[in-house]
């Protein structure tokens, strides 16, 4: 009961939004094949009930929900929150940052309906959980940047650490994206700017998708899913969602109006 009762209030504090139906790529050989959810784990029970819970949320792309029952979540919490682990909340991380819900972390993963061989980089490492679930896809090359050094520096150690060594991390602003390994086939954006930073829509490559959270500071803001379709970007707006806002030199020099929302 009290598991229906959570997932029902989980439910009704959700933003509606439609997904369209899509074919789920299958893995290359570079797939990692490690087993889901490890009976072994002490953490298994609530795990494997946060992964019901995801899918009941709307959340069905089968590696996507196989990534989110293969990453070890607790590896990437600071020690004060690592009971809740599974629970489906985002926690601080330290400097102000925070380790996101597992289901935005899906339901964002999905959004970028990623293929095999596409090239993703995501700004904003945090934890280094994000980029594991990109990681765990296994038919993806994953970029991700951060800007606070202690965070840069901890999330590469734990992905290092966790076999996820093929995940490229730096650190520098995002704001303007990771020109040298530009273009990207999709980018996903894990803090909120108050509007789509003009290098990130330019490091874009043809059909390519952009998930964004976009709003003013304070935990309320609108996701966008933006697709480059000849050179023209249409945006969809995805609901309401609350992230930390977007910080940096590059977000604070640039008005809103650089690169507006369609």
């Amino acid at each position: 009961m009290k598991k229906v009762f959570s997932v029902l209030l989980a439910l009704l504090l959700l933003t509606a939004c439609t997904r369209q139906a899509r074919e789920t790529p299958e893995p290359t050989d570079g797939a990692i094949t490690s087993e889901p959810v490890s009976t072994a784990s002490p953490y298994a029970e609530e795990w494997a009930v946060l992964i019901d819970e995801i899918e009941l949320m709307g959340v069905h792309d089968p590696h996507v929900l196989r990534a989110m029952s293969t990453v070890p979540r607790h590896e990437f919490m600071i020690a004060e929150y690592l009971d809740q682990a599974y629970v489906n909340h985002a926690f601080p991380i330290g400097y102000g940052q925070t380790i996101s819900q597992p289901y935005i972390v899906a339901w964002m993963t999905e959004l970028l309906a990623l293929q095999p061989g596409e090239k993703v980089l995501e700004i904003g490492t945090g934890s280094g959980y994000q980029a594991a679930v990109l990681a765990e896809l296994g038919y993806v090359q994953v970029y991700s940047i951060e800007i606070v050094p202690e965070l840069a520096e901890r999330a590469a150690a734990t992905l290092q650490r966790l076999g996820y060594t093929t995940v490229h991390t730096k650190q520098g602003d995002g704001y303007y994206g990771w020109a040298e390994y530009a273009p990207f086939d999709a980018i996903i954006v894990t803090a909120a700017p108050d509007h789509l930073p003009a290098p990130l829509a330019a490091q874009l490559s043809e059909n390519g998708r952009i998930v964004i959270p976009i709003g003013p500071p304070g935990w309320a803001q609108t996701l966008w899913k933006f697709v480059l379709v000849e050179g023209e970007l249409t945006a969809y707006n995805m609901g309401g969602v609350g992230f930390v806002p977007f910080t940096g030199p590059g977000v604070e020099a640039h008005p809103t109006e650089d690169a507006s929302i369609p």
